[in-house]
């Protein structure tokens, strides 16, 4: 169909000569021509959409810059905050800080899983240095960068500059390595410094094709999560050469006992709490846990129960940050003697959400009975313990002393050790106040055992150091000496 406007600029119909006769004129047919050529352009449809498309495809494509990265792109680092940042993780959660975090050494950063080494906290300097230059970081073997558009790619692609460095420091300000365990017990709480010069990442294509960094250093203070420490009983006649007892050897293994802290802690598997101090009791001893990562006063303890025999738990005296734990059962003058053993305690230290944060377990697998000041002959002692239900203490029950002597004489100390006997755990004993062990106007506590020295005597055993010596029984020559029942040892 013809256009309106093409036909109204035609001139009106009329008749024309003959052929031969008109006079051609030459403007009205470069007019009808110009208009039959663009005929054909004007049925085509009309779209405002191509125009548009046209305009689109002329502007500059954009995309992503270039990023550092220490684990294949999850984390994308574009800015100086992300430069100096570190991520924790516990295997399945993730968690990023950056340099504005408030953490301090009163208020650290606390790791989520145990045992963890700083190798473990993801930083972009690589696990094997200290130190790097942002262009050793993007080659071979780290390739610590990405783009998510692929820019980049082939020799000389990819350029950096700038450096990052990282220092570590214990509580003491002592240098600490990469692949330290992180300890609540002795190096937390930890500061990791990060610090940067100016740089960039750039490629050598792409819109936008850097990423800039400024100069700068990032501050973090990091624990472990809290845990228990060391079992501390009476310190007392707990290292070697103490003074009055040259070449006595009190310390035990340096990995059971620590002469400054007392019992390191040997399992946190409930199956097998029983390698834990102590495996002896009796009434009103006491000993103190020394925490990590936590101020233990903080926490709540609840009492724990078990067939008679309580351990209740207080701040310690000595030290705030303690628990003191506190066992009282059957003694001299209780209505109940008897208890039933082993019995295993759970101690737990809950927040003010009531969330566990700390726990130690032990197993109970002796208790003993003391008649306080009072001495007797072996006969005495011998019955009194019986009609308690108990025995009188045997000398391996009592103290690991493994020296020899003669009859009379008094040698040889204990070594503080877990299951070595009552005062080989616990140490000096007079030490605890309302247990009823005390000590002679010379220092001494000699406790009758049921264990010969020979055919005549019985071995006694101080209650201070452990030392032992041989004593007559049932004789005229027998002398006083003090008295500790013990229960039966269930196997």
């Amino acid at each position: 169909m013809v256009p309106l406007w093409l036909l109204q600029s035609l001139p009106p119909n009329r008749q024309l000569p003959p052929l031969s006769l008109i006079k051609r004129h030459s403007r009205l047919g470069f007019n009808l021509k110009r208009c039959l050529a663009l005929m054909p352009l004007l049925l085509l449809p009309y779209a405002t959409t191509t125009q548009a498309l046209s305009a689109t495809t002329a502007q500059v494509i954009h995309g992503t810059q270039p990023y550092l990265t220490f684990d294949n792109g999850v984390t994308k680092v574009t800015t100086t905050e992300g430069l100096l940042g570190i991520t924790i993780s516990d295997g399945t959660t993730q968690t990023t800080y950056t340099p504005d975090n408030t953490s301090t050494a009163a208020n650290p950063i606390v790791l989520r899983a145990a045992n963890q080494r700083f190798t473990d906290i993801g930083m972009l300097v690589p696990t094997n240095t200290d130190s790097i230059a942002l262009n050793a970081l993007i080659g071979a073997p780290y390739n610590y960068w990405g783009d998510d558009d692929g820019d980049g790619q082939g020799a000389n692609g990819v350029t950096a500059s700038g450096t990052l460095s990282v220092r570590i420091t214990d509580k003491d300000n002592q240098a600490v390595s990469r692949n330290t365990v992180l300890s609540a017990c002795s190096g937390a709480p930890y500061k990791v410094e990060l610090t940067s010069t100016a740089g960039s990442l750039t490629t050598r294509y792409g819109l936008p094709n850097s990423s800039s960094f400024s100069g700068g250093t990032a501050t973090y203070y990091i624990s472990p999560p809290p845990t228990i420490c060391y079992a501390q009983p009476n310190l007392k006649y707990g290292s070697n050469n103490e003074s009055g007892y040259s070449g006595e050897n009190f310390a035990g293994p340096a990995t059971i006992w620590n002469p400054t802290k007392g019992f390191l802690v040997q399992s946190t598997t409930p199956s097998s709490y029983n390698r834990n101090f102590p495996t002896t009791g009796a009434n009103n001893l006491y000993f103190d846990l020394d925490i990590g990562g936590v101020k233990g006063s903080a926490l709540t303890w609840p009492t724990v129960s078990q067939e008679g025999i309580t351990a209740t738990m207080t701040p310690s005296p000595d030290n705030a940050n303690n628990i003191r734990v506190t066992l009282n059962g059957p003694h001299m003058n209780s209505n109940i003697k008897t208890v039933l053993l082993p019995q295993t305690f759970v101690l737990v230290g809950y927040d003010s959400s009531y969330r566990e944060v700390v726990r130690y377990g032990f197993v109970l697998k002796q208790w003993f009975i003391n008649n306080g000041s009072n001495c007797d002959k072996y006969a005495h002692v011998l019955s009194l313990c019986s009609r308690l239900g108990y025995h009188v203490a045997e000398f391996k029950e009592l103290t690991n002393n493994a020296s020899r002597n003669s009859s009379g004489a008094i040698v040889g100390t204990y070594q503080r050790n877990i299951g070595a006997g009552l005062f080989s755990e616990w140490g000096y004993m007079p030490s605890y106040t309302g247990s009823g062990f005390s000590t002679n106007f010379r220092g001494a506590a000699f406790y009758w055992t049921s264990t010969k020295a020979n055919s005549r005597d019985m071995w006694c055993v101080n209650s201070t150091d452990g030392a032992k010596v041989s004593d007559v029984r049932n004789t005229p020559d027998d002398h006083c000496e003090y008295e500790v029942c013990a229960t039966n040892i269930v196997h």
